[in-house]
């Protein structure tokens, strides 16, 4: 089954960290272009940063600076490093394959997600 699971949320005080990974169940993932996507209480879903298969990556003028989005395709995992949290960094955070041939339309199915609550 093709699928991309999300890990590494918690609950962690602002300025703090976390790592976020993306794992995919199998080798598919390494020729897709991914994203990161955050779903806040009472918000659209938003995309937050993308890296294609080449390694290009893009942000959200809201993460610059502060997020990095990587992958280790030896490990079929994408991951988004989160330094200096914010409180307004509160969300679902989501991963999936993104179709730039089909307008940057997510591929798969939506998965559980993984909680990111910033607080002090």
């Amino acid at each position: 089954q093709v699928q991309l699971v999300e890990s590494g949320g918690g609950l962690v005080q602002p300025g703090e960290f976390l790592r976020l990974s993306c794992a995919a169940s199998g080798s598919f993932i390494r020729l897709k272009t991914v994203g990161w996507y955050r779903q806040a209480p009472g918000k659209q879903r938003e995309l937050v940063a993308s890296i294609t298969s080449g390694g290009s990556t893009n942000y959200a003028d809201s993460v610059k600076g502060r997020f990095t989005i990587s992958r280790v395709n030896a490990e079929n995992t994408v991951y988004l490093q989160m330094n200096s949290l914010k409180p307004e960094d509160t969300a679902v955070y989501y991963c999936n394959t993104i179709l730039a041939s089909m307008g940057n339309r997510p591929g798969l199915s939506w998965g559980q997600g993984t909680q990111v609550t910033v607080s002090s």
